[in-house]
């Protein structure tokens, strides 16, 4: 197989409203946010810094930080416009506990947020089907350094079982994406496995989300 280019380009499958401050607005958001915030609630602690890569317009980040209000979140995306998006976000939401985006690379091995000290949880959603399977490699080595022992790594989005789609439009939708970008595509929970447990994360749960979704809760240190 040929080395995969690194591509920073902004990414974005659904169309966005823009506001006069840079606020995007995504509408999956609507559909995924609830769920989602269910499940962080309750296996994600009360208390601790959380790290989500692939922040997007940042909705999520303000989201959940406003109704975890003990958590320290980080957010954090390649994209320049994301970053400002996140900045507003915060910025309109008034809250204290959400920190300024940064920029993380997840295919390096830095990233720059290491001096930090380690996390409680890193959540990433969406982000892995549109993007090289050098992004899961990345993401799951640099969770492996930066989770705390039992820390917990979270991963939203539409994935295959064993080489089979739960959906038809899941099988469309990996095919748009390969036809969009080869390299990208929906990945297979067997092979996510096999990449944690080189990083010492176990799949701790594989929990059925709506419209064919699915969250992975990986754990570290084999807690």
């Amino acid at each position: 197989m040929p080395p995969e280019k690194k591509d920073r380009s902004p990414v974005a499958l659904e169309q966005r409203d823009v506001s006069a401050d840079q606020r995007m607005f995504s509408p999956s958001l609507v559909r995924n946010s609830a769920p989602i915030l269910a499940v962080l609630k309750r296996v994600v602690p009360t208390r601790g810094a959380v790290l989500e890569i692939g922040c997007g317009t940042g909705e999520h980040a303000v989201c959940f930080a406003g109704a975890m209000p003990n958590l320290t979140w980080q957010p954090s995306d390649p994209d320049a416009d994301a970053r400002t998006s996140t900045s507003s976000w915060i910025k309109f939401a008034g809250l204290k506990n959400v920190l300024a985006p940064r920029d993380i690379d997840v295919c390096s091995g830095h990233w720059g947020v290491e001096q930090t000290g380690h996390f409680d949880a890193i959540v990433s959603i969406n982000m892995i089907h549109i993007a090289p399977w050098a992004a899961s490699l990345g993401l799951f080595a640099g969770a492996g350094r930066l989770l705390h022992a039992g820390g917990l790594l979270l991963l939203y989005g539409p994935f295959m079982r064993d080489g089979a789609h739960n959906a038809p439009s899941n099988a469309a939708f990996d095919a748009a994406l390969k036809e969009r970008n080869p390299s990208w595509g929906v990945r297979d929970i067997a092979d996510l496995e096999q990449v944690g447990e080189a990083a010492g994360l176990n799949l701790r749960e594989t929990i059925e989300m709506p419209t064919n979704n699915m969250l992975l809760v990986f754990s570290s240190g084999g807690a």
